[in-house]
């Protein structure tokens, strides 16, 4: 599959959930911040971005047709380059259902090494491994019904604007959950392709910490290193 600059988009995937389980018996390591390091020239990350995709996607692809129930595990890894974008990737689903993962210039530029692109690639195909889109829209679908139908007393404007709410919950509820899946299964593939999943997770300390916010779409970064470190501590 070749890597191609694109612009069209079919709507943003969500990112989802996993259950770590901590082994008594490893040291799990903890992953702290590397020395600071300059960015890349502009061949250099899109030189690395080429070839974290020959290695990533193969084993992705490998992973998806063993490991889960996905009719399309065909990824296409494109370029999103529009204009004023920020550092951003994404997993979503093309009109006929093909599993597509988008980079932005400015995150391509932004990584530091191979093991970077590799984490963050690994991270959003492990999404649609996990069919989070799926369960994500089913999230948001039942938070509207049961929403809607408390809210049921009300007058029709009231109950709609309480499905949209209901909606919007349900839609986030699981969300965290589903970062720290995708992270899990992200560092198995990471390893499974060649790279360092735990040098990888380096990027989660140049982008700002959500926090634990209750509508929060992502967990806290302290969180989602915990996950790289305890699966990895297991390979």
């Amino acid at each position: 599959m070749r890597v191609l600059p694109i612009v069209l988009m079919f709507g943003l995937g969500a990112c989802t959930t996993a259950v770590v389980e901590e082994r008594a018996d490893v040291a799990v390591p903890t992953i702290t911040p590397a020395a600071e390091t300059p960015r890349l020239s502009e061949r250099q990350a899109l030189n690395n971005f080429e070839y974290v995709v020959r290695r990533v996607e193969p084993m992705a692809e490998q992973y998806c047709r063993t490991r889960s129930q996905q009719e399309n595990c065909d990824f296409r890894i494109i370029i999103d380059d529009r204009a004023n974008q920020g550092v951003n990737a994404y997993q979503t689903l093309d009109a006929n259902g093909r599993p597509i993962i988008g980079f932005t210039v400015p995150l391509i530029a932004e990584a530091r090494n191979r093991d970077e692109l590799a984490f963050v690639m690994a991270h959003e195909a492990a999404h649609h491994i996990r069919g989070h889109i799926a369960r994500q829209q089913q999230n948001a679908a039942l938070g509207g019904l049961l929403i809607g139908g408390l809210a049921g007393a009300l007058g029709a404007t009231d109950i709609e604007t309480a499905q949209q709410i209901g909606a919007s919950v349900g839609a986030r509820t699981y969300s965290k959950d589903f970062e720290l899946e995708a992270d899990a299964l992200g560092t198995q593939i990471t390893a499974a392709a060649g790279f360092d999943p735990r040098r990888g997770a380096q990027f989660f300390f140049r982008i700002p910490d959500p926090g634990d916010r209750f509508l929060g779409t992502h967990p806290p970064n302290a969180d989602r290193l915990r996950t790289v470190e305890q699966v990895a501590a297991g390979l």
